[in-house]
């Protein structure tokens, strides 16, 4: 068994790799990874020489889903024990999607059912087109419970209807097809794709991409009526008048590199 679950890499230049390093059981999560993913996130949420996080796995496969091992365990716990576990796949789940930093999915191989998860959770993925996908708790007499909120909002529900019914593993140009990931590219090509997102996404204001984040999550199936639109006037009149907003602007104006520029 590997003995570092996770190895994190914080880059001077504002990037900061997370790899789950579990290969020789396709990077499958039991409780203590999940509790270690959870941690570093929130670690590096907070830390304010971090840009950027890129979520990667070593070996063949992207995550496997739960581990067999701890399933194992899991199938001998009590209801309210399985509810535990449960509730801490899910804090991991939400600590991701809500990560105020941009999150790159770098997709190498094989994702199956929570390792979906992990992906929809990011903001962008990228992906091999080694790579297989496969929604597959239904299989096992399980349900997609804590990823589903997820899934379906990244592929829709027309989608996540078949593809979590059927179980079926389809690969990435069809994960592409329905929302699942944003670019495919060549096994070689999989680490410039994801560097070049990185350099871009660096090159943004660090305060606005994480307003961004949050305002897009705010107005997400609400109408729009006239609080949403009083509301997104104000947020963007707070923007404007912030040290940031105001050095964006000055630089783009004096076509310089903004004061928060990496690079």
């Amino acid at each position: 068994m590997t003995e570092n679950p996770l190895i994190v890499d914080v880059a001077a230049e504002g990037r900061a790799t997370v790899t789950l390093n579990r290969p020789d059981v396709h990077n499958a999560f039991d409780d203590k990874l999940i509790a270690l993913l959870t941690r570093e996130l929130d670690d590096l949420d907070r830390n304010p020489t971090v840009g950027v996080v890129v979520l990667a796995a070593a070996g063949k496969s992207f995550c496997a889903g739960a581990d067999l091992k701890w399933m194992r365990r899991m199938a001998e716990y009590s209801e309210a024990e399985n509810q535990a576990d449960a509730e801490a796949l899910a804090a991991l789940m939400k600590t991701l999607n809500r990560l105020s930093k941009p999150t790159v999915a770098e997709v190498q191989g094989a994702a199956y059912g929570g390792g979906v998860g992990l992906i929809c959770c990011c903001d962008i993925a990228i992906a091999s087109e080694a790579a297989q996908f496969s929604i597959s708790e239904v299989k096992l007499g399980l349900i997609p419970s804590v990823i589903s909120p997820y899934v379906v909002a990244v592929i829709g529900e027309r989608q996540a209807r078949r593809y979590a019914l059927g179980a079926e593993t389809f690969d990435a140009i069809e994960a592409k097809r329905i929302g699942l990931v944003h670019e495919v590219t060549a096994a070689e090509d999989l680490q410039a794709a994801v560097d070049a997102m990185v350099e871009a996404l660096l090159a943004n204001g660090p305060a606005a991409m994480a307003e961004t984040k949050d305002q897009i999550a705010g107005v997400v199936n609400r109408p729009v009526d006239d609080r949403l639109i009083a509301a997104a006037a104000a947020r963007i009149a707070r923007i404007r008048v912030s040290d940031e907003g105001r050095e964006g602007v000055a630089a783009f104006l004096e076509k310089r590199k903004p004061g928060w520029a990496r690079k």
